[in-house]
């Protein structure tokens, strides 16, 4: 149902390289960018995370209660994103681990404050 996130930033070139480094961990490519935003995808057809600088031309600012939850395919996987982006600089807003049934999770808030959710279902 989602086709693109889209995330707002005051700095395109510290963002993109923050998110090429961190979505290469999960064969995330740049698909389309101009000066004013970049889009990485994993594949045709499927859905794509966007940062840009806000159109109206305003500083880019974090959306109280709004996050983005990126799923995986294994637990590992959610540790491993987790802990690039933190070593990215990303701030840590809940390490990864259970958080109720099988649904495990890591929150992080990136070089902008926009805060992100790697997550998966799978039991390991």
């Amino acid at each position: 149902m989602i086709g693109y996130t889209t995330l707002g930033t005051n700095d395109i070139e510290k963002s993109g390289n923050f998110y090429d480094a961190l979505f290469a961990e999960i064969d995330a490519k740049r698909i389309m960018e101009n000066d004013s935003f970049i889009i990485w995808s994993t594949g045709p057809g499927k859905p794509e995370f966007a940062i840009t600088k806000p159109f109206d031309g305003n500083p880019a600012t974090v959306g109280n209660g709004v996050m983005v939850a990126i799923s995986l395919d294994t637990r590992k996987k959610v540790d491993e994103l987790y802990s690039k982006a933190i070593e990215l600089g990303a701030s840590d807003e809940g390490p990864s681990g259970l958080r109720g049934g099988d649904f495990y999770a890591g929150y992080v808030r990136d070089l902008d404050g926009n805060k992100l959710n790697f997550f998966t279902m799978a039991s390991s």
